[in-house]
C-alpha cells in the first residue's frame, strides 16, 4: 500500500532538502528521496553540492592555501617553516570527513523537522487519488505535492566520456590520489579554476584552455582582467581563444590537441584533464515523458516564474530548471515554493543573487556588470577602491584587487557590485543586502564601517561613486 504525503521532494540537495525541511515547518507530512551514498553503500544526504561540490572543493582550497601560505608567505611575517611537506591522502580524508559532518547534518535536520527520508532514485509512476504517485525501488508514494529537485550533471566534451580516471569531472577532480605533474583544465568555469587552483597549490603544472576569447565573460570585464593578471603571476597558464580538438587518453596520461588563437594546432601532454564546460540538466529516471513533465530542448524542465510545471501541483527548482545553477538560488526556490503551496507569497530576485568563485583572490559580484549596462543604454556612475589602500588588507599581507561599485547615473540607486580580492565571498553580503532594499551608493558611502575592515573598501567604492573617497 502506498505511502501518502501532503508533500514529495525528489532530491536531497541544497535545493530539495531545504523545500522538504520549509514544507514541514509548515505542518505539511514532507517526504523527501535521494539516491546519493558514501562508498559504504549508506545514504549521504546534500547533492552534488555536499559530495563533490561546493563543500569538498572548499575544503580543499582551504587546506591547499594553507600549504601555500606555509611554503611561500609565512616568511613574510617572520614565521620560519623547515621540512615542509604534503600529506595528500591526510587532506583528501580531512575533506571526506567535512562532506560526512554535512551528511549527517541534513540527517539530524531531517529527525529534527520529521521530514520521512527515502533512499533511492524517485521516479514519476503516474497520478494518484488527490495527486501523483511516486516510486523510490520497493516503495510506493503517492503526495498532494511533488517537487523535482533533482540538480544537475557534468557535461562532457563530445566523444570524450568521463573516466574519473585520466579525464574529470567534479567528482575526480576531487579525489586525484597523487598530485599530477602536469594537468590541463578544459574551460575556465568556476570549478575548473578552483579545482585547478587547488592542484596548481600543492605542485601541479596547470594549463586553462578556454574557448572563448575573453576570460570569465560572466564576470565584469574590469574584474576578469584583474583576476586573470593575479592567476597568472601565481603560475596559471590561461589560453583564450582555443579550439580543442582530440582528446586520447593512455597508459601514461592524457594528450590534448587544440588549435590556438592565432590558427596555430598544439598539443599537451598532461597526467589528468579536468573537463569544466558547464551542466546540464538532470532528468535520468524521473520518467517525466511517462506524466507527460515538458522538458525544454536543453534538458530543463519547463516551469513559470513561480517553479510551477505544466503539471498539476508539480514543481521544480534548482539547476534543473531555468536560471543560475547555484546552490543557494536552488535553497531560496525550494523555500518559495514550500511557502507558495501554504498559499503564502514566496520570493526569490534573481537580480540580487549573488555569485562567488573561491579563488585566490576571490571574485564575487551581484547585479548587472558595466558591460551589460552600457549594452542596454542604462546611465550609470562607477566607482572602484583597490585593496591596496586598505589598512586590514595590508595587514593581511593580501591586497590584491578592488571593490567596484555601479549606480544609476540619476537615482543613484545601486545597479551592481563587483569585488575581486581577500574575503569577498563575505564582504558582497552587505551589496546584496543594500540591492535587495533598493539603497543608493550614497547610502553605503553614509554607513560607518569598522576600522581597520575590509568591508571599508566596499564604503570607499561607494565614495568613488562621486569621486570623493578617502583614502586614495
Amino acid at each position: 500500500m502506498a505511502k501518502e504525503f501532503d508533500v514529495v521532494v525528489i532530491g536531497g540537495g541544497p535545493g530539495g532538502y531545504i523545500a522538504a525541511i520549509r514544507a514541514a515547518q509548515l505542518g505539511f507530512n514532507t517526504a523527501c528521496i535521494d539516491e546519493w551514498k558514501n562508498k559504504d553503500g549508506k545514504p549521504a544526504l546534500g547533492g552534488t553540492c555536499t559530495n563533490v561540490g561546493c563543500i569538498p572543493s572548499k575544503a580543499l582550497l582551504q587546506s591547499s592555501e594553507n600549504f601555500e601560505h606555509a611554503g611561500k608567505h609565512f616568511a613574510d611575517h617572520g614565521i620560519q617553516v623547515s621540512g615542509l611537506g604534503l600529506d595528500l591522502a591526510k587532506m583528501l580524508g580531512r575533506k571526506d570527513a567535512v562532506v560526512k559532518q554535512n551528511n549527517d547534518g541534513i540527517q539530524y535536520l531531517f529527525k529534527k523537522n520529521k521530514v520521512s527520508f527515502f533512499h533511492g532514485r524517485g521516479s514519476f509512476a503516474g497520478k494518484a487519488e488527490g495527486g501523483w504517485q511516486v516510486n523510490v525501488g520497493e516503495e510506493s508514494l503517492t503526495a498532494r505535492h511533488v517537487i523535482v529537485a533533482t540538480g544537475s550533471n557534468p557535461r562532457a566534451l563530445p566523444g570524450v566520456p568521463f573516466d574519473e580516471e585520466k579525464v574529470l569531472s567534479n567528482d575526480g577532480a576531487l579525489r586525484i590520489p597523487a598530485v599530477p605533474r602536469k594537468l590541463v583544465l578544459i574551460g575556465s568555469g568556476v570549478i575548473g579554476l578552483e579545482m585547478g587552483s587547488v592542484w596548481r597549490r600543492v605542485g601541479a603544472e596547470v594549463t586553462v584552455l578556454e574557448a572563448l576569447p575573453t576570460f570569465l565573460g560572466a564576470v565584469d570585464e574590469q574584474i576578469a582582467k584583474e583576476a586573470h593578471k593575479a592567476f597568472t603571476k601565481q603560475g596559471l597558464k590561461i589560453e583564450l581563444g582555443v579550439k580543442v580538438g582530440e582528446v586520447k587518453t593512455s597508459g601514461a596520461g592524457v594528450s590534448v590537441s587544440y588549435t590556438s588563437a592565432k590558427g596555430e594546432e598544439q598539443t599537451l601532454q598532461a597526467d589528468r584533464v579536468i573537463v569544466s564546460i558547464g551542466r546540464v540538466p538532470n532528468t535520468i529516471g524521473l520518467n517525466a515523458e511517462s506524466v507527460g513533465l515538458k522538458v525544454d530542448e536543453r534538458g530543463a524542465i519547463v516551469v513559470d516564474d513561480e517553479c510551477r510545471t505544466n503539471l498539476p501541483n508539480v514543481w521544480a527548482i534548482g539547476d534543473v530548471v531555468r536560471g543560475p545553477m547555484l546552490a543557494h538560488k536552488a535553497e531560496e526556490e525550494g523555500v518559495a515554493v514550500a511557502e507558495r503551496i501554504a498559499g503564502q507569497h514566496g520570493h526569490v530576485n534573481f537580480n540580487t543573487i549573488p555569485w562567488v568563485i573561491y579563488t585566490s583572490p576571490e571574485i564575487a559580484w551581484v547585479g548587472q556588470t558595466e558591460q551589460q549596462l552600457k549594452a542596454a543604454g542604462v546611465k550609470y556612475k562607477a566607482g572602484s577602491f583597490p585593496f591596496m589602500a586598505n589598512g586590514r588588507a595590508r595587514a593581511l599581507g593580501d591586497t590584491t584587487g578592488m571593490v567596484k561599485f555601479l549606480a544609476h547615473a540619476e537615482s543613484d540607486e545601486i545597479l551592481g557590485v563587483h569585488i575581486v580580492g581577500p574575503m569577498a565571498s563575505e564582504l558582497i553580503s552587505e551589496a546584496v543586502v543594500a540591492m535587495e532594499f533598493r539603497a543608493s551608493a550614497e547610502d553605503i558611502a553614509r554607513i560607518c564601517h569598522a576600522h581597520p575592515s575590509l568591508s571599508e573598501a566596499t564604503k570607499e567604492a561607494a565614495l568613488a561613486i562621486d569621486k570623493r573617497t578617502l583614502n586614495f
